[in-house]
């Protein structure tokens, strides 16, 4: 991080947090390994990285910063002195790690910022979010941007699986494949029906979908249709397909209701490395043999714990040649 020479003043532009169940610890660290290049603490992370929190299952909030200062009277004076005009704004109180400010001192903050604000606050549908925090004593003023929790409303897909990955699971494999770029073209192989799609289209990645089993096919494309996304859904088996792709994602068959084995999942394996030069893979088993002789190479991994009534963990591995 870089500083300046007054206190711990982080000279990057964002801040993010985040909240995760402890599942899906892992995974999250992943996710920002891959978009950030580092991973979060505490939930909480630094960085010049711009990136829609929207995107991610864990990001809550993104935070730019404004202004910065250890000197809480500084900070007032640097926000009067860029003479904010804004019709509808609102500003919200951040509680970062370690901040032990009462209630009734952060309405009194968050009164400071408003009253050097210039116009009409709308506390209901504000057209904009500002946003005071302190992080190791150092005040920071901002804009913040909120994670979107309409992706939940895909609980309530007209088709669902028993054995489909969760869609927390999905939403972070989405957003590692693309690792966030939302001009990549994404493939979703062995898409059951479509769980990893749906977040994918909710996220603003264009995104299509295969399998080789037609009633897989078939309830994927009602349930984005129930949701009026748009992707195409092939009823074949990867090795058929001759479109490249940006990233591929493959949830292999776990041998429980659709049959599998090491050949079968080399087979699928070796078919995507022809069509992407970077495969996220989800196992139940140890595959790094496989990769390897797919002329792939393992960069990076981690493990989803078991949740709910799911008896075994999954294994995410980011893949490229």
């Amino acid at each position: 991080m870089l500083l300046n020479n007054n206190k711990n003043v982080i000279k990057q532009k964002f801040i993010y947090t985040f909240k995760y169940n402890h599942h899906y610890a892992d995974l999250c660290k992943l996710e920002t390994r891959q978009i950030f290049g580092k991973e979060e603490q505490n939930n909480l992370l630094f960085t010049d990285v711009e990136f829609d929190p929207t995107i991610s299952p864990f990001i809550r909030e993104r935070f730019e910063i404004l202004s910065s200062s250890p000197d809480y009277s500084q900070l007032l004076h640097q926000i009067e002195y860029n003479n904010i005009k804004l019709e509808g704004f609102k500003v919200e109180y951040l509680i970062l790690e370690g901040d032990d400010t009462g209630y009734k001192e952060r309405l009194n903050k968050l009164r400071d910022i408003g009253f050097r604000i210039e116009g009409i606050p709308n506390y209901k549908s504000p057209s904009r979010i500002y946003s005071i925090c302190i992080y190791e004593d150092v005040w920071y003023f901002g804009i913040m941007k909120k994670h979107d929790i309409g992706w939940h409303k895909h609980k309530q897909k007209p088709h669902s699986f028993s054995y489909s990955i969760g869609m927390v699971t999905a939403k972070a494999l989405a957003s590692i494949a693309a690792k966030g770029d939302k001009s990549n073209i994404l493939l979703d192989a062995c898409c059951g029906v479509g769980t990893i799609m749906l977040e994918a289209c909710f996220s603003g990645f264009k995104i299509d979908g295969c399998d080789i089993n037609w009633k897989a096919g078939r309830h994927t494309r009602e349930n984005l249709k129930h949701f009026n996304y748009s992707a195409d859904v092939f009823k074949s088996d990867i090795k058929n397909l001759d479109i490249n792709y940006d990233a591929i994602i493959i949830d292999l068959p776990y041998n429980i209701y659709t049959t599998s084995n090491d050949t079968i999942s080399q087979n699928i394996i070796d078919s995507a490395s022809k069509l992407s030069n970077r495969i996220i893979i989800v196992s139940v088993s140890d595959i790094k043999q496989q990769i390897e002789n797919s002329g792939l190479k393992v960069k990076d991994f981690c493990i989803v714990g078991k949740r709910g009534k799911s008896n075994f963990e999954r294994k995410v591995w980011v893949c490229e040649k």
